[in-house]
């Protein structure tokens, strides 16, 4: 069984593509494929926006990591791997990024999962060039192709989608990047977790701030507190900068792979926890979210947080505070509260 995931492993089926190269590896990727890779061609960089990926590579020095929502350092790369994103618009995102970076005569390997919906590519790419699919294995597909039209200029500003929402007699722009949660409305469990939080005050964390909708809220209707926000994405950390400043909130947004980059003294942690990792359903973050919860909290800390109510959250929480109780409940979600 190899210890590499399926858009890995027809990559490695075809590493004469990489030989003499210097590879910008991009998108989906969340394995140490890039280290192997670094021993085939002429130097690997990984550019990620997730920084749980950024912190499992820092160790590896026979590639170079750089985390963001933007590719902004200078490289010698003149071939990008593009592991396909579950968003199309972050595909779009990654590609007219890149493409503007590197330039004419770049080459490119796309590799995905077919249900992902790689197939994308072959019209996604005709702005830059031609690409054509090369291999087919573990339902994936790889693709080489080669940039060969000047590429527009990129400017981050241009991808950011705005959208108003209305929460109790107020209305607040949110602003946000291709592929981050809450992308282009107001989600209905983070609705239900606003309307049944309390007054808050001291230091609060909106834990997976996505775009930022929840924190800027709690900053709105509680002016007074000391906010932070985090979340695991760099699109999402910049979507969420991006919404304090629209609507003059201040707050401290800042990537952490759960609770790397926190504090530990939290009067109210608020989430709305993400459970999907790439195409697969994940829970593992959110259980440590809440088992670790009470050692990141302040003495009589609080925790709230919305959940599918089919998810077996209770137990987890009962177990880490010694109490939950459930204090609303739709068909569909339910808001879970406890006290350190």
């Amino acid at each position: 069984m190899s210890a590499y995931i399926a858009p890995s492993q027809i990559a490695q089926r075809q590493l004469a593509y990489f030989e003499g190269k210097h590879v910008l590896v991009a998108g989906e990727a969340e394995d140490l494929f890039p280290v192997e890779l670094a021993k085939h061609c002429l130097s690997v960089t990984v550019f990620t926006t997730n920084y749980g990926y950024h912190r499992q590579l820092r160790d590896y020095q026979q590639i170079s990591s750089l985390f963001g929502a933007e590719f902004s350092e200078q490289t010698q790369a003149d071939m990008v791997l593009l592991y396909w994103p579950k968003a199309k618009a972050e595909a779009e995102y990654l590609l007219a990024m890149l493409m503007a970076k590197l330039g004419a005569n770049t080459e490119i390997v796309v590799v995905g999962e077919n249900r992902s919906g790689v197939k994308s590519i072959e019209k996604m790419f005709k702005a830059y060039g031609l690409i054509t699919k090369y291999d087919s294995a573990r339902r994936c597909s790889f693709y080489w192709g080669q940039c060969t039209q000047a590429p527009a200029p990129f400017d981050i500003q241009d991808w950011f989608k705005s959208y108003q929402v209305e929460y109790q007699h107020s209305s607040l722009t949110i602003k946000s990047l291709p592929g981050v949660f809450s992308h282009g409305e107001f989600d209905i469990g983070s609705k239900l977790l606003l309307d049944t939080l309390p007054k808050l005050k001291g230091k609060v964390l909106d834990f997976g701030c996505g775009a930022g909708v929840i924190g800027s809220v709690m900053a709105l209707l509680n002016p007074e507190i000391e906010l932070e926000m985090c979340d695991i994405s760099a699109l999402a950390v910049e979507s969420s900068k991006a919404t304090l400043a629209a609507n003059g909130l201040t707050g401290r947004v800042f990537a952490s792979d759960i609770y790397s980059d926190t504090r530990d003294d939290y009067d109210f942690i608020v989430s709305n926890p993400p459970f999907h990792s790439g195409l697969d359903t994940s829970y593992s973050a959110t259980e440590t979210l809440l088992a670790q919860g009470p050692k990141q909290s302040a003495k009589n800390g609080q925790l709230y947080i919305v959940a599918n109510s089919f998810l077996k959250y209770p137990p987890i929480i009962e177990q880490a505070y010694s109490n939950c109780e459930t204090l609303n409940k739709t068909n569909k979600f339910a808001i879970y509260h406890a006290k350190a």
